[in-house]
């Protein structure tokens, strides 16, 4: 009998269970863990063949803009338990070469906790509007940079996204590189390691593939989660 596939998945306070949804589909093999700062658990990512940080809260500025506290469109309050609780899990798996995932919030927190900074509000640098509005997401066109993990992996140039994030990548970690941008003003869309080798094999989308328009076809979706699925099924040996 073959070993399951466990994947850690960060708690969300929205729209979590379209998370381990899209990760299970119909593969009865597929095992979940909620990683939870209420309960930080972060002991559970040991028995974890892959990490996904999921969308969310706006992290709090104080990690890469002390002192900032008023910016357009920000959270009544900011979690500083949740943010801690990812960036130690982050550095956990990373330390373990645990395979990661990162879901728009989740690729923001991978650049903050190496050391890179946010746009606090896209709108008010004078760019198009990124948010989901009345609960539908936002849809806009991107384009995959050539010779990146991502490009492999979905084998497409470019594509359409749905989008629901008002923050984006500012400073880019120098660890990182760029793998996706928007097309229509060339705000970060995806990021992953500049050196691979050492690492934990790593993808970070600012879209939701878990909720994408016919995911189950999409290669902006289907192939990064079969991707996941197969670094996380090569660690578990």
């Amino acid at each position: 009998m073959s070993t399951p596939i466990i994947i850690g998945i960060s708690f969300s306070e929205t729209k979590y269970p379209n998370y381990p949804a899209w990760i299970l589909g119909e593969n009865s093999a597929i095992q979940i863990v909620a990683l939870n700062w209420e309960h930080q658990n972060i002991e559970e990512l040991n028995k974890c063949h892959g990490l996904l940080l999921s969308g969310g809260v706006d992290i709090d500025p104080f990690y890469y803009e002390p002192g900032l506290s008023n910016y357009p469109n920000q959270p009544v309050e900011w979690n500083r338990k949740r943010d801690q609780f990812e960036f130690d899990l982050f550095h956990a798996a990373e330390q373990k070469r645990i395979p990661i995932l990162g879901v728009c919030r989740g690729l923001q927190v991978v650049n903050v906790a190496l050391g890179g900074t946010l746009v606090n509000d896209i709108e008010a640098t004078g760019k198009p509007n990124h948010r989901s509005k009345d609960g539908v997401d936002h849809v806009h066109p991107v384009r995959l940079l050539r010779e990146t993990l991502l490009q492999s992996i979905t084998k497409v140039d470019e594509g359409e996204i749905n989008s629901a994030h008002h923050q984006s990548i500012n400073r880019l970690a120098e660890s990182l590189v760029v793998n996706c941008i928007s097309r229509t003003d060339e705000i970060v869309e995806g990021v992953e390691w500049k050196e691979k080798q050492n690492r934990s094999p790593m993808i970070c989308v600012q879209w939701h593939p878990e909720r994408i328009k016919n995911k189950e076809q999409n290669p902006l979706s289907k192939n990064i989660r079969d991707w996941f699925l197969l670094e996380a099924q090569k660690y578990s040996g």
